[in-house]
């Protein structure tokens, strides 16, 4: 009973962290989506483009501010294939988790049913 407790405790804390993990994907995922945004507006601008630094705006190169908006895509996305291979670890490691609990528990009902005859 007391290890049934300790994996279901267990549980809820993958349980957890994969619903933290899917915030922070969100998140990465707006960012991206805002980047590719931003980087396909870029692309369209004549040769002047400005970029917010702070509260100010400031006239950049346009090829910096493509090649830095590239960048970043980049890593988002390397960053959200990551979080990607977290979250099917953690569903996997808490459907196994699972599994275990349920057998755990139809073994104790036998136990308990074989005492009661």
């Amino acid at each position: 009973m007391e290890n049934n407790n300790q994996k279901l405790q267990e549980m809820q804390m993958l349980e957890h962290n994969l619903q933290n993990l899917l915030m922070q994907k969100q998140a990465f995922h707006m960012e991206l989506s805002e980047t590719a945004t931003a980087l396909a507006e870029v692309e369209k601008a004549d040769d002047e483009v400005f970029r917010i630094v702070g509260q100010l705006m400031i006239k950049s190169n346009k090829e910096k501010v493509l090649a830095d908006l590239e960048n970043k895509k980049k890593l988002l996305e390397l960053r959200v294939e990551t979080m990607d291979k977290q979250e099917k670890n953690l569903n996997e490691q808490a459907e196994a988790l699972r599994d275990e609990i349920m057998g755990a528990m139809k073994s104790e009902e036998k136990d308990v049913s074989l005492d009661k005859e």
